[in-house]
């Protein structure tokens, strides 16, 4: 078994609805392609894998509060998985009865959550999500509009008319964009323009 210092820093799923933790692995992966995603099912396979690799837990409700002690022990790390509106006092949540477009807002708005009031759990410096997601090359400024309006939601047509320029432009932008960007689906996109302060997360 390959020691725990060179292990890949990763985050945690742990949902033991398959479809709704493999979804949220894709979206998560997309947005942090440098960062290993592990779906798990229960708290034991939680606990069978080395903790000190897990930069972030994304817990489902009914996990969270059978085992309460070990994620508020955890509280700078844990991210309650919630079907609705559900808040609980002190946790960061997120609903994942929503579109990808909404969970990757969600998520990204997670970034000015206040993970650093949490307890320290090691002497070892975590990322925080806003740093793992942060490192991407910049476009140009015309390519910089099209994405904010990709991110928005616009079609290419809306873009065009816009910016006063052809659909043949707007579409070589997005294919620069995504070269630039290695991007592989419009997650990326919205992730480029969030994190370089492009746009707010309340405007998509």
């Amino acid at each position: 078994m390959m020691p725990s210092h060179y292990r890949q820093q990763a985050i945690a799923i742990i949902d033991p609805n398959v479809l709704s933790g493999l979804g949220l692995q894709q979206i998560l992966a997309d947005m942090m392609p440098e960062i290993e995603v592990s779906a798990l099912l229960s708290f034991d396979e939680l606990k069978a894998c080395d903790d000190a690799q897990f930069v972030h837990y994304f817990v489902a409700s009914r996990i969270y509060f059978e085992h309460t002690h070990f994620f508020r022990n955890n509280a700078s790390r844990s991210i309650v998985l919630v079907n609705g509106d559900l808040q609980i006092q002190g946790v960061p949540t997120l609903n994942v009865c929503q579109s990808q477009k909404q969970l990757i807002k969600a998520i990204m708005g997670l970034h000015h959550m206040g993970h650093a009031t949490g307890q320290q759990q090691t002497a070892v410096k975590r990322p925080s999500l806003q740093k793992l997601t942060s490192h991407t090359p910049l476009l140009t400024p015309r390519e910089q509009e099209v994405s904010i309006m990709l991110a928005k939601g616009l079609i290419n047509k809306e873009i065009a008319d816009r910016l006063n320029i052809s659909m043949t432009t707007v579409i070589t932008h997005r294919k620069n964009i995504k070269e630039k960007l290695h991007a592989r689906s419009l997650v990326d996109i919205i992730v480029y323009v969030v994190t370089k302060g492009l746009v707010d997360v309340g405007e998509l």
